[in-house]
């Protein structure tokens, strides 16, 4: 479970952006073998003047939240993959705005402590969790 929470302030994103983001995110993951469905992105547009960087307030800023439960980066060197990767696919919807303050963070959270319709999911890469990805929905194994 890949939870992407993206707080913006106004005019950052088109509802098209929005759509071709969430879905570049979630290609991204399924070609790492994850269901799709796993994958959820939130847009939260946030006004300017509750938008607070250092204790001012941001005329044009982004701030992800990424939360990662289904896999988890074994290593320094994976980690900081993991990190560019997700800077190179953010760059194209974010550069060509004039001030903008970005940033990103990911949190790695035990699976043990995740359900999807009250159904833990199955063991990363097993038949069952196979089954998921082909039917993109979680069903009892």
């Amino acid at each position: 479970m890949p939870l992407w929470t993206i707080h913006h302030t106004p005019g950052i994103f088109t509802d098209e952006e929005k759509h071709q983001l969430a879905s570049r995110i979630a290609d991204h993951y399924e070609q790492v073998g994850l269901p799709r469905f796993y994958v959820v992105t939130l847009f939260h547009q946030t006004r300017p003047e509750d938008f607070y960087v250092g204790g001012e307030p941001t005329p044009a800023g982004v701030r992800i939240a990424i939360d990662h439960i289904a896999r988890s980066n074994p290593d320094r060197e994976s980690r900081r993959r993991t990190a560019r990767w997700i800077r190179g696919m953010l760059q194209p919807h974010l550069e060509g705005h004039a001030a903008l303050h970005w940033e990103f963070h990911i949190d790695e959270t035990s699976d043990d402590l995740w359900m999807i319709n009250g159904i833990a999911p199955p063991p990363a890469g097993s038949d069952a969790e196979k089954r998921w990805a082909a039917s993109n929905s979680a069903s009892p194994y």
